[in-house]
């Protein structure tokens, strides 16, 4: 059950929260884009797909698709480019051996480490000036959120009407 935010200061701040939800959204758009041009054009948003499968492992494309919180045509869209691109190979599965799985190249790997070390120097430029204790702050309460937003899914329908 969601909680009631029908308190003015509630609203105010759930309001500001998603004004800067948005604000975030639009600088990763713009970062994604950006990866694009860099990658010889490659979606950025495949790159999603390409870190999960170097988090989880090789695993089939349906399910990277629910891993990932996209349609399944989405995904293989994008796998489809990694693939393109040496980042990803189709590979037999060794449960199943009439099916594939996606599995993550060395040259998948050594883009993702490129980009890694590219966003932690970047996301450390950020904080450069911000005192330790912000810093492990920021990341408690982003958590927090984020683990919160993904148990409540308030995006998901609520079946009320």
């Amino acid at each position: 059950m969601a909680a009631d935010v029908s308190g003015t200061a509630d609203i105010d701040t759930a309001e500001e929260l998603g004004t800067q939800l948005v604000r975030l959204q639009r600088i990763r758009e713009r970062k994604l884009a950006q990866m694009s041009v860099e990658s010889g054009g490659v979606e950025g948003a495949a790159f999603v797909c390409l870190f999960r499968l170097l988090r989880d492992g090789p695993m089939r494309s349906s399910e990277l698709a629910t891993l990932v919180n996209s349609d399944p045509s989405t995904v293989s869209r994008q796998v489809a480019q990694l693939v393109e691109h040496g980042h990803v190979q189709r590979v037999r599965d060794e449960k199943d051996g009439r099916a594939y799985v996606l599995a993550v190249t060395e040259t998948g790997r050594s883009v993702a480490d490129r980009m890694h070390r590219k966003r932690t120097d970047s996301l450390g430029l950020v904080l450069a000036d911000w005192t330790q204790e912000d810093r492990v702050a920021l990341v408690d309460l982003l958590d927090r959120f984020l683990t919160d937003y993904e148990r409540v899914r308030p995006d998901a329908p609520s079946g009320r009407d």
